[in-house]
């Protein structure tokens, strides 16, 4: 059986990193008062940051075929090492050359 990422949960993960982001950078625009004059006229609104429902689908389906190819790689590294079980360390043997292949 085949399982899939929420598409609600992920948009919110986004969504909160959105806000994060957000709010950094107005701290960030706060502190920076020296350059006040560089920016009269160049701000942006505060506008939402959002995602269409496809780029959500998209999105659900990369977070899936990468997590599905992380466990079948540390799978294959324990079970060269007579293990039966996936451990951290089989996950950290894989992840450089898996986030380069992504």
């Amino acid at each position: 059986m085949e399982s899939n990422f929420e598409q609600e949960l992920i948009y919110a993960i986004f969504k909160n990193i959105w806000t994060k982001k957000a709010i950094e950078r107005e701290k960030n625009e706060d502190v920076d008062t020296s350059k006040t004059e560089e920016r009269v006229g160049t701000s942006k609104k505060n506008r939402p940051t959002s995602a269409n429902s496809n780029a959500v689908k998209l999105s659900c389906e990369l977070l899936r075929l990468f997590v599905t190819e992380a466990v079948q790689r540390a799978a294959t590294i324990a079970e060269a090492e007579g293990g039966d079980k996936i451990e951290a360390t089989h996950l950290e043997r894989i992840l450089p050359q898996l986030l380069l292949d992504f």
